[in-house]
């Protein structure tokens, strides 16, 4: 099954960023506790997630994982992968890091959440279902020993090359960030071609031509949940 991705377009503006096609947790169906699963590799036994199934109906609960372009290793297995799930009743999903190294930088994933529910047969008798609404959250896999870091943005660095802009990630932290860049002097608006730059990771785009010197590049940095902090500056090197 093919999922299609949301178009995220970053902002400037101090508000909740969600970001890379998350979906609402306040509309009805399966909703997830949380706006993002961390695992935490130190934990052996997973990493426990709680998902509600706020209809007023019983529902099936499928979980998929899903991979990045830029990282399609397989690193992970959820259990269950479909159960039942009572109305207003909770339901545990455990997380297992399946990777056959220790992991040696953070890594990101998504996870789909979504409601199968049973309607009532259909003329000819058949069973019918209709599908709630799908919760598609970020899945961040944290390596054992890697010290937590509540703004990995400012380890960014940003360079100019030409008529290419190239942020350059070289830290064990997955960075969140608004799409939109803001190139000073001049207040010239460029797009990131996503909301994330990974771990080890570098990442460039085209500039217009008339770019001039661009000092420095103002963008919206987001928590590991996926909220927007204060806008940030940082110097192109």
């Amino acid at each position: 099954m093919k999922y299609l991705r949301d178009c995220i377009t970053g902002s400037l503006l101090p508000a909740a960023l969600l970001l890379a096609h998350a979906t609402s947790t306040l509309a009805d169906g399966m909703v997830p506790k949380s706006s993002v699963v961390i695992l935490e590799e130190a934990n052996t036994s997973g990493t426990a997630f709680l998902v509600t199934n706020t209809d007023p109906h019983a529902s099936l609960l499928a979980v998929f994982i899903e991979n990045l372009p830029e990282d399609q290793d397989n690193l992970l297995v959820v259990q269950p992968t479909v159960t039942r799930v009572e109305a207003g009743h909770e339901q545990q999903v455990l997380f297992h890091y399946v990777g056959t190294e220790p992991l040696k930088e953070q890594r990101l994933k998504r996870v789909i959440f979504e409601g199968i529910r049973e309607q009532a047969p259909g003329a000819n008798g058949s069973m019918r279902v209709s599908f709630g609404v799908r919760q598609n959250l970020p899945v961040i896999l944290h390596p054992k020993g890697l010290a937590k870091n509540r703004s990995p943005w400012e380890g960014l660095t940003w360079h100019v090359d030409g008529n290419q802009l190239r942020v350059e990630n070289n830290t064990p932290y997955v960075v969140r960030l608004g799409r939109e860049l803001l190139l000073n002097p001049g207040q010239l608006r460029v797009d990131l071609p996503r909301s994330y730059v990974l771990a080890n990771e570098h990442v460039s785009l085209e500039l217009p031509t008339a770019i001039g010197a661009a000092s420095s590049v103002r963008f919206q940095p987001a928590t590991v949940y996926g909220y927007a902090t204060d806008p940030y500056e940082a110097a192109i090197q």
